[in-house]
């Protein structure tokens, strides 16, 4: 009987990612360019998130934006409404991005002296987790809408993110949103995860999160 020679095709898709997601870190830290992975549920707010951040840190930071979705260009549209540079990754069907992925859209912001590009990922809180894109920093948004058992029920992400946002806040007295069990439930597990309270919608807790941001990319700097 022939020998059957086994190929884990998983392990080898996420150690090539592994090696490039590597090489563009240290490609931007030498640059001195923050890469943000922001990731969420589809309409939690990422892209909400995004304009209220280039309307804050427009005048003293230079931004690009990575849009990602599976079709569709309306989120890209929005952003460079707002007179940043922005590139739509239309990823055909895949659930999230990957470092090859994010190179072609750094590819495209080349020329542009950026201090941070924000990089959009597919809506999703599964696929965006388990691949790694390069970034410095890994930001994911939580929506009231969506409930506080979601670190119980999708646990790498939280595990793989440094901070969270709680968006939508202005729902709470909507629901029966329990904010200090989504506390204990997600820093259970990553206690190093910093947890803000936001709304896009109504500015509350945008003032804290601009100040994590520019504490993050000042730290960066140096």
């Amino acid at each position: 009987m022939a020998e059957i020679k086994l190929i884990e095709v998983k392990e080898e898709i996420l150690a090539d990612n592994i090696r490039q997601a590597a090489s563009v870190r240290d490609e931007y830290k030498r640059k001195k360019t923050m890469l943000l992975n922001l990731m969420s549920s589809p309409g939690s707010g990422k892209t909400s998130l995004i304009l209220r951040t280039v309307e804050a840190l427009k005048d003293s930071v230079n931004i690009g934006v990575i849009e990602a979705d599976i079709d569709s260009t309306v989120d890209a549209e929005k952003v460079a409404a707002t007179g940043i540079p922005a590139v739509q990754l239309r990823t055909g069907g895949f659930c999230h991005l990957d470092a090859a992925m994010v190179t072609q859209g750094l590819d495209a912001l080349v020329g542009n002296d950026l201090d941070l590009i924000i990089i959009e990922n597919v809506g999703n809180l599964v696929c965006p987790a388990e691949f790694d894109t390069g970034a410095h920093k890994n930001v994911m948004i939580l929506s009231v809408p969506e409930g506080d058992d979601k670190p119980l029920k999708y646990p790498l992400m939280f595990s793989v993110s440094d901070l969270l946002l709680v968006n939508k806040i202005d729902y709470l007295a909507l629901s029966d949103f329990d904010i200090g069990a989504l506390r204990k439930r997600a820093l259970t597990l990553n206690p190093r995860m910093a947890i803000l309270e936001i709304s896009c919608r109504s500015g509350a807790g945008i003032e804290e999160w601009i100040k994590w941001l520019r504490q993050e990319l000042e730290a960066f700097r140096k």
